[in-house]
């Protein structure tokens, strides 16, 4: 999709608690926009609340709109594969769940083999597999209100990772 003479690309990506995900993806050069939500579930509009009961399917998910020009999806999943552990299932920090799971969701076919040569080219820094979801998106739902943003408007809240890896 070309805009305003950028190359705007999306990806999906599922890190653990979305908040951290979303503070530390902010700080990027070519991160255009990003949501939190709710991916690859089994039912509709799910709610915050809904999604923890982990009856739904769905992970808690960063959309991630950025300029192709600026930033590739190989930089992006640098980023994504410095702060999420991916051979841990259904766990990031302290959170556990399902909706805590890593995934890579895509909406560009073409960015399923990009990420599948990255994580084949990672393999062999990790001693146990890699764990993390590599998937179409299926659906996309975004959070609450309260939830997009949230360490820009809690600067205190819970965060998993590291907001100062970049600076």
């Amino acid at each position: 999709m070309v805009m305003n003479n950028k190359k705007e690309r999306e990806i999906y990506l599922a890190g653990g608690c979305f908040w951290g995900m979303q503070a530390f993806y902010d700080q990027l050069d070519g991160v255009l926009s990003s949501v939190v939500g709710y991916a690859n579930g089994n039912t509709n509009d799910p709610s915050y609340e809904e999604v923890c009961t982990q009856t739904t399917g769905f992970a808690e998910t960063l959309k991630v709109v950025y300029d192709d020009e600026m930033i590739r999806l190989e930089k992006l999943l640098d980023y994504f594969f410095m702060v999420v552990d991916p051979c841990s299932l259904n766990k990031q920090g302290e959170d556990t769940g399902d909706q805590y799971r890593s995934g890579i969701y895509y909406t560009d076919f073409s960015d399923r083999q990009t990420v599948m040569d990255y994580i084949d080219g990672i393999r062999v820094n990790y001693d146990r597999p890699i764990v993390t979801e590599v998937k179409v998106l299926d659906n996309f739902y975004p959070a609450e209100e309260y939830h997009q943003k949230y360490l820009e408007k809690n600067p205190q809240g819970y965060c998993h990772i590291d907001l100062n890896l970049l600076k």
